[in-house]
C-alpha cells in the first residue's frame, strides 16, 4: 500500500470525522437531491426573468455552495450565487423538498460506508483515540445506523443538536468545538477529517491540531487553500504512527 501522509497519534487524542463523503458514500446522494430540487426552481426563474437557464452543477456548485452546510444555508448561499435573494418561505420549501428527495434515495438504495474509513476508525479506537461523527444534516443518525457504523463513534454532533443548541453551521467551527468538548479533548489535541471546503475552513478556524482534507473526486488544491494540513484522495493513504497501543475501545 502507498501512503501519502503520516498522522502522529502521539499528538492527537481524538479524531472528528465529517459524515457525508468521509464516513459514508452519501455526498453524491446529497448532490443529486439538490439538483432534483434546484433545477425546476432555476428553470422557472429563467422563464420568468428571461435569463438563460443554468442547471445546478453537482460538481462545482455543490462543493462551493452547499457541501457541508445546513440545508437552509445551502439554499441561501447557492441561490445568492445565481443572483437570487430567496424569500424565507422559499428557503423553507426548497430545504424540505431536498430532505424528502435525500431520504427517498437512501430508502431505495441504502447507505454504504467507505471501507478505508471504517478501517482507520477501528485502528484509532484500538490505539485509544476517541472518535466522533459530525454532520450539519439532521439525518446523520439515520445515515450512520443504516450504514451500520454508528457504534464506531463515541459521540455524534449533528443538525438536530445544532438546532437544539443554536450552533452556527460550517464554516463556523461550532459543531467541531462541541464535539471536542463532548469528547473531553482540547481542539489542539484533536484532528478533523473533512471533504468539504466549508468543513476544512471550520477546522482551521477552530484551532484544531490537524485538519485532514479528503478529495475523492475533486482537485486537492482547493482543500489545501481552505486550510487543510494534509490532503488525501482516500483515508487508505494515511499511516497512523506515534501511538503503538491504547485501551481497547468498546463496540469495535
Amino acid at each position: 500500500m502507498s501512503f501519502s501522509a503520516t498522522v502522529d497519534l502521539g499528538r492527537i487524542d481524538a479524531v472528528i470525522f465529517d459524515t457525508d463523503g468521509v464516513i459514508t458514500d452519501t455526498a453524491r446522494v446529497h448532490a443529486a437531491a439538490w439538483k432534483q430540487v434546484f433545477d425546476p426552481f432555476l428553470r422557472e426563474h429563467a422563464e420568468r426573468s428571461g435569463e438563460r437557464f443554468r442547471p445546478f452543477g453537482t460538481g462545482e456548485d455543490y462543493l462551493r455552495h452547499v457541501d457541508g452546510k445546513s440545508r437552509r444555508d445551502g439554499v441561501e448561499d447557492f441561490l445568492r450565487s445565481r443572483g437570487v435573494t430567496p424569500a424565507p418561505e422559499t428557503v423553507t420549501a426548497l430545504a424540505a423538498r431536498k430532505d424528502a428527495a435525500f431520504l427517498a434515495e437512501i430508502r431505495r438504495n441504502g447507505v454504504a460506508a467507505f471501507p478505508s474509513t471504517v478501517e482507520v476508525v477501528r485502528e484509532l479506537r484500538l490505539r485509544g483515540v476517541r472518535t466522533a461523527a459530525v454532520s450539519a444534516s439532521r439525518n446523520c443518525a439515520r445515515v450512520l445506523h443504516t450504514a451500520a457504523v454508528d457504534h464506531l463513534f463515541d459521540i455524534r454532533v449533528d443538525g438536530v443538536e445544532a438546532a437544539r443548541l443554536g450552533l452556527a453551521g460550517k464554516p463556523d467551527p461550532a459543531l467541531f468545538l462541541r464535539a471536542a468538548g463532548e469528547l473531553g479533548v482540547a481542539p489542539e489535541r484533536t484532528a478533523v477529517v473533512e471533504d468539504s471546503l466549508a468543513g476544512v475552513r471550520a477546522g482551521r478556524r477552530g484551532g484544531f491540531g490537524l485538519v485532514i482534507g479528503v478529495a475523492r473526486h475533486g482537485p486537492r488544491d482547493a482543500l489545501r487553500a481552505a486550510g487543510a494540513d494534509v490532503v488525501v484522495g482516500d483515508l487508505a493513504e494515511l499511516r497512523l504512527g506515534g501511538r503503538r497501543s491504547g485501551p481497547l475501545a468498546p463496540h469495535l
